[in-house]
Formats: C-alpha cells, structure tokens, sequence
C-alpha cells in the first residue's frame, strides 16, 4: 500500500475522473477559520460527515415536509426529503463528472435551518420577525446560520465555501421555475446549481405523490400535458427531468431543458393551486400561526431560560430557538405552556 495519505491519494484520483468545470477538493477556497487538513477525507468530505453528524440533521426528520404531523408511516419528513435531493443530486453530479462529495454535502445541508410546520412555519416565522424589526426569515439564510454559528454550542461546523455558497443559494422561492432555475444569484460553483434544481425536481414529484396518498388530489387531476410529457409515475418523471438537466449541461452550466421547462412549470402551478394553497392546508395556517407566536412570545421575554442564548437579541434568540423546534416539540412545548397540568 502506498505511504500517500489517503486524501491526497483521492484529491489526485479527482483530477484524473472529474471534469475540468468540476470543482476540486484540493482548490477549495478554505473554511471560515483555518484548521489542518483530514489526513483520510477531503475537504468536502470532511463538511458531508460535519452535517450528518450535525444535531440539525437529526432532527429534520421530525419536521413537516408538506403535510402538517402526518399519521402515515410512507409520507416524506424534511430529512426524506433531503435524502431524495442528495439522491437525484448524486445522479446528475456523477453524469456530468461534477464532484459528488462536494454536492452531497451541500444537499445534506440546504434544509438545516428549515423550520417546523414547512413552508407554512416559514411564512409565520417571516412575518413575525418582521413585526420585530428584524430582517425577516429564509429557511437558506437560517440553515447558513445553523452551520455558522448554532451547531457546536455556538462554535458552528466550520464548512467550507464552496458548501456554504450552496447552502445559502440552494432555494429558488416561490416563483415560476423558469425564473427561479436562473435566478438566486451566480454560484461558486456547478455543484451548487445542481443541488438547486436537485431540490425543485425532488419535491415537485414526492410532493404530488404524497398529495395523491393524502387523497389531496387524485391523479386524475394532473394535467394530461404533465402526464404525456414527464410521465404517469413518480420514478418516470424524475427520471424524465434528470435526464433533461444532463443533456443540457456542461461547461457553460447546469441547467434543465427548454422543452420540460413549460411542463415543470404547469406541475408547480398545479401544487401550488391544489396542494399548497388548498383550503384542506390553509385551514391549518391561524393554528400554526397561534402555536409560533406563543412560543415566539414567550422565549423573546424569557430568553435566559435557555443557555444559548449567546447574548443575541431576545428576538433574534427566540426566531433561531423556534425555527430549530421539530413540530412535535412545538406542539408539545406549546401545549405545556398554555394547558393546565394535572394534579398528582
């Protein structure tokens, strides 16, 4: 066996297999606080095993991903959620000689911050530290904050640019994927965009899968173009769209197809109308909303009750205590506060 470490070996191994647009692990523009390099593991190696042994990472899987405390076992959490976006991300990054490392790192990572209740949670979360003068939330801003700062005790995980670019610049927002696929910014790098597109494909179909399972829709609904272009099953469809992204990308970017882009689209459309914003879901928001300020509330006149507070602004402490909380645990700190106890 060779004296080389084992690294260097694998940072060597990468000139030879990715692409020359790949980005490198032994080019990476460095950490936010220097520190000797992993004898075994790469750069990006090293911030993939950061995030999963990350507090955060453990508790994405009792976070809503679409559907509010679901009862079935087969619904997507936000941590299935992340592993079918590392999946697809992998997918795409291998074909294109792009480096997987680097992008599974980031597709563990981009929904840290996320905060209990999906995107509804985020919603209410973004209007109330608005209310406090704060400058608003974004589940990428707050999942940057998370590797940054929370993680460790407040020490954070001290990833590395590149992990971090992708972190922060993974979601696209609620707009038409034609803007949002072009939009958020440019990247460090490929690995970066092919997580962000990596994230559309993955919850646009789980999404309308675990809608038809939840009898939200039923798949009569989807329209006939959506049906006859991408296909009839969830693997079809993913399969349809990656291989869109792979046939039109490479050195000049990452991008998904002209000719699925309209299709995408309608899908998106079609969730936002039947699934998202449907009167079954919304019903929910005025008791999400009562159960985030209540906590909210509380922790910003209280925040001594906690040791990490890390003498932030009672708001500031309150917003990364609550958007941390699994929806269990928000509901359960909740009914604590606001119930009678029992008497032994």
């Amino acid at each position: 066996m060779s004296d080389e470490m084992p690294r260097v070996r694998w940072e060597k191994i990468e000139r030879i297999i990715l692409e020359p647009w790949a980005t490198f692990s032994d080019a990476s523009r460095g950490r936010l606080r220097q520190e000797p390099l992993c004898p075994l593991r790469t750069i990006f190696q090293q911030d993939r095993d950061r995030i999963i042994h990350s507090k955060a990472f453990r508790r994405l899987k009792h976070k809503t991903q679409v559907l509010l405390l679901p009862e079935g076992d087969h619904y997507r959490t936000r941590l299935t959620h992340t592993l079918e976006v590392c999946q697809i991300a992998r997918t795409i990054s291998r074909a294109l000689g792009l480096n997987e490392d680097l992008t599974d790192a980031i597709a563990l990572g981009h929904d840290l911050g996320h905060t209990p209740f999906g995107h509804m949670g985020e919603r209410i979360l973004d209007g109330i530290a608005k209310s406090r003068g704060l400058d608003g939330f974004s589940h990428a801003r707050q999942s940057l904050r998370v590797v940054d700062f929370i993680e460790k005790d407040g020490k954070g995980l001290n990833l590395s640019a590149e992990v971090r670019d992708g972190i922060l610049k993974h979601s696209k927002g609620q707009v038409d994927v034609r803007e949002g696929f072009s939009g958020g910014g440019p990247t460090l790098t490929h690995e970066a965009r092919v997580v962000r597109i990596s994230d559309s494909i993955a919850y646009l179909n789980h999404d309308l899968d675990d809608a038809i399972r939840a009898g939200i829709v039923k798949f009569g609904d989807v329209p006939s173009s959506v049906v006859s272009q991408l296909g009839s099953g969830h693997g079809a469809r993913i399969g349809r769209m990656v291989e869109s992204v792979v046939s039109n990308s490479g050195s000049v970017g990452v991008n998904m197809g002209s000719e699925l882009l309209g299709t995408v689209e309608e899908l998106r459309s079609f969730l936002y109308k039947r699934v998202y914003d449907s009167e079954r879901v919304l019903r929910e928001e005025p008791k999400v909303w009562h159960v985030l300020s209540t906590l909210f509330e509380h922790f910003e006149k209280n925040p001594t009750e906690n040791t990490d507070c890390r003498g932030e602004s009672p708001a500031l402490f309150a917003l990364d205590h609550i958007s941390g909380m699994t929806d269990r645990y928000a509901v359960a700190l909740f009914e604590k506060m606001v119930l009678p106890s029992p008497w032994p």
